[in-house]
């Protein structure tokens, strides 16, 4: 995307701004809270990925995980997710979690919450 682009496209509706850039570590997950919703924000290398905060296999947190890699393990019951795509990678989970593109403009890290990657 253009400079242009990505400012049309932050500055509409349905992009919300999640954290700075500078608010994340390697391998640390950061939870952003939009409107009651929770996300977790995860660096790898100089990647950025997004996921609901919420595992789908029961009440852990994401962002209270551990990274591995691209994985990220929930802390309720081990359980794994790819965090490039949501699938689940290891037992309990066996449900997607939602994932979206993020958006890296302004030195913040953007998602359009009205469109999640299909798993």
């Amino acid at each position: 995307m253009t400079t242009a682009q990505i400012k049309m496209a932050t500055s509409s509706d349905s992009f919300i701004r999640l954290c700075d850039l500078d608010d994340l570590d390697e391998d640390e997950p950061y939870r952003a809270e939009v409107d009651g919703v929770g996300y977790a924000v995860f660096k790898v290398g100089d990647q950025v990925f997004v996921t609901a905060d919420q595992c789908t296999h029961g009440p852990g947190l994401l962002s209270d995980g551990f990274v591995e890699g691209f994985e990220i393990e929930c802390p309720f019951h081990q359980g794994k997710f790819d965090l490039r795509t949501g699938m689940p990678t290891a037992p309990p989970c066996e449900v997607p979690v939602a994932t979206w593109a993020p958006v890296i403009a302004d030195d913040g890290v953007y998602i359009d919450i009205a469109n999640p990657n299909q798993a």
